[in-house]
């Protein structure tokens, strides 16, 4: 399972690819509101020069015409761009449209099996399925991550399934074993994963025991 980092801020995104772990950056506007600018395309261009992988940027347009419009533009900011489109008819035919000029497409709030496999069968190259929501909401969201690798891979289809919406680390943990292709997740559960108070205590004591023996007051 590869890992997307899910903000707009520059810093966070920079510390996160010094680790060499992430893979991509997936945007929306909540993402970008929080960073106090309305310059979406400036925000992608330079996450798109630290990042080689796939950054998702996501349209604002709610009919199928000015999403095709919208993702062309956005498309055309960086070779490695994905177009961010809602699970919705018009979505799904403005996904069908893009696909087929060869523009990768992350269907994005998908809620249910049906919409990740319309999205899959219109092109898409991801789908984003929001566990943390469907979580919020009362339903098992990583069941749905189950379902969905489950029918992709029965039936061949090469959509990679995204599980959005990570509150926490345990959530990396199932999306994983759920076989999710990538995991998207916020800065601050990319530190949490890394992060373990065992791993604190062992080098606490390793540093303590070295010191210990190799003090100059040693023998005397």
């Amino acid at each position: 399972m590869r890992i997307f980092l899910d903000t707009a801020n520059i810093d966070q995104i920079k510390q996160a690819a010094k680790l060499g772990i992430i893979s991509g950056v997936t945007t929306n506007p909540t993402l970008l509101s929080k960073e106090n600018t309305a310059d979406y395309e400036s925000v992608v261009k330079t996450i798109c020069s630290i990042v080689s992988g796939s950054v998702s940027a996501e349209v604002l347009a709610e009919d199928a015409e000015g999403m095709i419009k919208e993702g062309r533009i956005k498309a055309s900011w960086a070779p490695n761009v994905a177009v961010k489109i809602p699970a919705t008819a018009a979505g799904i035919e403005a996904t069908s449209t893009l696909s087929k000029e060869n523009i990768k497409v992350n269907m994005t709030l998908c809620f249910s099996l049906n919409q990740a496999l319309l999205g899959a069968l219109a092109g898409a190259t991801y789908v984003s399925a929001f566990v943390g929501r469907l979580d919020d909401a009362g339903h098992d969201g990583m069941q749905l991550i189950k379902d969905i690798v489950e029918v992709f891979a029965h039936y061949q289809l090469p959509t990679q399934v995204i599980a959005a919406s990570i509150r926490h680390p345990l959530h990396c943990v199932a999306a994983a074993k759920a076989g999710a292709h990538i995991a998207t997740v916020p800065y601050s559960v990319l530190m949490q994963m890394i992060n373990h108070p065992l791993t604190d205590v062992g080098i606490s004591r390793f540093l303590a025991d070295w010191r210990r023996v190799s003090s100059p007051e040693k023998g005397k």
